[in-house]
């Protein structure tokens, strides 16, 4: 037990180091995904409103606007086909849906993609080392100039227009001079048509400012935060704290289940040595839950085997006095005999004695058989009323006294029964028989398909069996006073056999009175196909 539980405890210190260590991968690509991310959103609206901007243009026209636009950012702007891009699938997606892609190149640089014209599949790219205040710079240029071509007051409604469709990621906002806050240094430089650079209020960002030239407008962006990586120590501490945390907890729920196992197995130990009352509590329902139940239906079909085995022991002994005894007796007399008459009644005697030794060993047997296990059934489509008809031939010459009458309500669907035919076959026997025995004049077998369920019912017209015994009546050797005694034939076993058969078949054997007949009421009912 203690070796399994080292072992497992080892596998989850695996688990748990395998999955730290694949946090720390999976943070490490969310950096990753968070700076690509952060990358676009700065240079999105810029190269999307360049590339927009050259879309009607001609070709002499889209030289000059690109030369300009150099000299306002600062790095190199080319024109190239979409089949020139060393691209993916996915990527391509995204340039013709207007987005604006920004790819590692090396060395820490980007290389930034926005498609000019899906016609011509014209994308304009460049490389950029990082983002510079120049790059701040040449968009409050490219915003102003496209807000110069609208009316003053319109300035505002054009300037949230050209952010949603041009996809800006930060902050674009038009203020009149002397509502911004800014200082007479700064308003000075903002009329003399300078960019303004500032920190923002807790000093990790910036805000950029330019006055749109004849008007009152100034333009703000920003503020722009720098991307911050989770620190590689953050994730180590953070990393530890989760495995010990999750250790913890795993060695909590493997604690537990280790104790409920040890209590297992100290009943299996006081199962092993005798003790057969030994249990556990199946309260969970988890799998040592079930487990806990599977052991203690184990525990209680052993028992129940044990008992029926010291049972059956002490009913065979006492069974095989009798036969045996009228054997010695018919032996002593055979050997004192005078005559050929009193030998000829004295061995048929003694072959008496021995049919009726052969018929309760072989009973034994049967419920032995059926007791242990399943038998091995031979499932077969079988004709029940046929099978009916069958028994009460041949046991209606047994008992002339007693009228068997044979009814099939089952319209026919009773002809195609899955069942094993010679258990069952037994089965029927030991019921009409046990019926002929205690009945006074008549018995009736019928037959019924309903549900999905044959049923058979045999009935008599006897003394019945009275309420409290009706369930003590299948156990194996007894005997009910009365109306069910010695006298009556049978070593009860035949019921105790009928049950077993109809069990191994999936269904069930009770018994009732008659309503009818006002005798008792045996019935067999199982499903007529197995699952």
């Amino acid at each position: 037990m203690n070796s399994i539980f080292l072992r497992i405890y080892g596998g989850m210190l695996l688990i748990l180091v395998t999955v730290s260590l694949l946090a720390l991968l999976s943070i490490h690509l969310i950096n990753d995904v968070r700076a690509e991310d952060y990358r676009e959103r700065i240079a999105s609206g810029t190269f999307r409103l360049m590339a927009d901007n050259l879309k009607p243009m001609d070709d002499s026209e889209r030289l000059r606007a690109m030369a300009a636009w150099q000299r306002l950012i600062g790095v190199p702007l080319e024109l190239k086909a979409l089949d020139d891009l060393n691209l993916d699938s996915s990527s391509w997606a995204r340039l013709i849906r207007g987005q604006v892609l920004v790819k590692p190149s090396g060395n820490d640089d980007v290389r930034v993609y926005s498609l000019v014209d899906l016609s011509t599949e014209m994308v304009l790219t460049t490389e950029i080392h990082r983002i510079t205040e120049q790059l701040g710079r040449a968009t409050l240029f490219l915003i102003s100039d496209e807000l110069v071509r609208a009316p003053e007051a319109d300035m505002p409604s054009r300037l949230q227009q050209l952010r949603r469709e041009k996809g800006f990621g930060y902050p674009l906002i038009l203020t009149r001079i002397h509502e911004a806050d800014l200082d007479a240094d700064q308003r000075r430089r903002l009329d003399e048509l300078d960019t303004l650079m500032t920190l923002g209020p807790e000093g990790d960002s910036v805000l950029l400012y330019m006055k749109i030239p004849d008007t009152e407008w100034v333009l703000s962006l920003g503020p722009l935060y720098q991307m911050k990586e989770y620190p590689a120590q953050m994730l180590l501490i953070i990393g530890l704290l989760v495995l010990t945390l999750s250790g913890l907890l795993i060695y909590l729920l493997v604690r537990q289940l280790e104790q409920r196992l040890m209590v297992l197995e100290a009943a299996a130990t006081h199962l092993t040595r005798g003790n057969l009352n030994a249990r556990v509590d199946e309260a969970a329902a988890d799998s040592v839950g079930r487990l806990a139940k599977a052991f203690n239906d184990m525990a209680s079909h052993l028992q129940r085997l044990m008992r029926t085995q010291r049972e059956m022991i002490g009913a065979v002994s006492h069974e095989l006095r009798t036969p045996i005894a009228r054997l010695r007796f018919g032996l002593e007399m055979v050997e004192t005999a005078d005559n050929e008459a009193d030998l000829t009644r004295y061995l048929q005697g003694m072959d008496g004695d021995l049919s009726e030794l052969d018929k309760l060993v072989d009973e034994i047997l049967t419920y032995a058989r059926l007791e242990q296990g399943a038998p091995a059934l031979n499932m077969q489509e079988v004709d029940v009323p046929a099978m009916v008809m069958r028994v009460v031939k041949e046991l209606e010459p047994l008992h002339q006294h007693v009228t068997l009458e044979v009814q099939d309500l089952s319209l026919g669907r009773a002809q195609r029964i899955e069942a094993e035919p010679l258990y069952l076959q037994r089965a029927i026997t030991n019921l009409v028989s046990n019926a002929q025995r205690h009945a006074v004049s008549q018995v009736r077998i019928t037959t019924r398909v309903t549900y999905g369920r044959c049923s058979i019912h045999v009935e008599d017209d006897g003394p019945g069996i009275k309420e409290e015994w009706r369930e003590r009546i299948f156990t194996p050797f007894l005997r009910l006073d009365d109306s069910r005694t010695r006298a009556s034939g049978g070593y009860g076993l035949g019921l105790s056999i009928v049950r077993r058969v109809i069990y191994w078949h999936d269904g069930r054997a009770r018994v009732g009175r008659s309503e009818a007949l006002g005798g008792a009421d045996f019935s067999l009912d199982w499903p007529v196909r197995r699952s």
